[in-house]
């Protein structure tokens, strides 16, 4: 028995590493040499040009993302696509002040202050291009489950809400979060978390959330490019037997589970987009994907790893 993975429609294009001039990501090595504004606008807009040629319908940002909101605003106007899905999030700020070496690049709240500046930011750049927008890594702690004026204000807007996930308790946030509701229905129609053969441990709180009905979205498919850049054996040795790149290998792997319906992909070059693409194409068998899931790493062991993942 083999499980393959789907097509075009199932993957999206996330633009955290293209947004800003530096980001928790190893591989950011084809990125414009002096990363300026200008440079990382037309460095997005030619992997966006790209994407939506292979067939990518989906394109995920966030306030902190630098000006990504703002690149993506630009691409929109200036190419008119039909068909795409936009989601953005709120609930970090970036501050990193366009540095590669700034001191601390996004500052989280999860406030209705926060919110309401945050969406009318939004708001104002993407406008009805926005299907999607989410509390950017909600924690099972996060102080939104126990406002109910941003509960409100959320379950108030004219799109649809989500959130995403980050953190050794990601399958406790997702659980908690898709259990609630304002005035009789649900706040959250969507999820984005943390997926990858390194991490796994939130698969059947997703798979819970996508048999309710939830929009599923898997981010970090690559462990921030450790399992292309640096990938375990495993993987080189299946990357070789298909005749692919370890990167391909890896997505395939996220595309086999059948809970996720969007996968992001996040590189920073044509080259890599294309790449990532080749995924679709790789069929993996049972046994290769249960060879993989070996690899899982416990969560607090993964996090910490990527806590002390330098911004580059």
């Amino acid at each position: 028995m083999t499980t393959r993975a789907a097509g075009i429609e199932r993957v999206g294009l996330g633009l955290a590493a293209l947004g800003r001039p530096a980001y928790i990501n190893v591989g950011r090595g084809e990125l414009p040499a002096d990363r300026t504004v200008e440079a990382m606008r037309a460095a997005s807009w030619e992997v966006l040009d790209q994407a939506y040629a292979a067939g990518v319908r989906w394109v995920d940002v966030a306030r902190s993302y630098g000006l990504a909101e703002e690149f993506l605003a630009g691409w929109l106007d200036s190419r008119s696509p039909a068909g795409l899905t936009v989601s953005s999030k709120w609930g970090y700020a970036y501050v990193g002040e366009w540095r590669l070496d700034a001191p601390v690049h996004e500052v989280k709240e999860h406030s209705l202050a926060r919110f309401t500046t945050q969406w009318a930011e939004t708001s104002a750049l993407l406008g009805s291009a926005l299907s999607l927008y989410q509390v950017h890594s909600l924690t099972v702690d996060s102080p939104l489950f126990e406002d109910l004026a941003l509960q409100d204000a959320l379950a108030a807007l004219p799109v649809r809400v989500g959130f995403s996930t980050s953190g050794p308790r990601q399958a406790d946030t997702v659980r908690r979060a898709l259990e609630l509701e304002r005035h009789g229905e649900r706040v959250f129609t969507a999820v984005q978390s943390t997926w990858n053969m390194l991490e796994t441990s939130v698969g059947p709180a997703l798979a819970e959330a996508h048999a309710a009905g939830a929009h599923v979205l898997v981010k970090e498919a690559l462990a921030n490019g450790r399992l292309a850049v640096d990938p375990p054996k495993p993987v080189l040795d299946l990357a070789a037997s298909h005749h692919t790149t370890p990167d391909a290998v890896s997505l395939a792997a996220a595309l086999s589970q059948p809970w996720a319906d969007t996968i992001l992909l996040g590189p920073s070059s044509v080259p890599q987009l294309h790449a990532n693409l080749t995924a679709q194409s790789v069929t993996l068998t049972q046994p290769e994907l249960t060879e993989l899931r070996a690899l899982a790493e416990p969560p607090p062991t993964y996090w910490a790893t990527r806590a002390r993942l330098p911004w580059t």
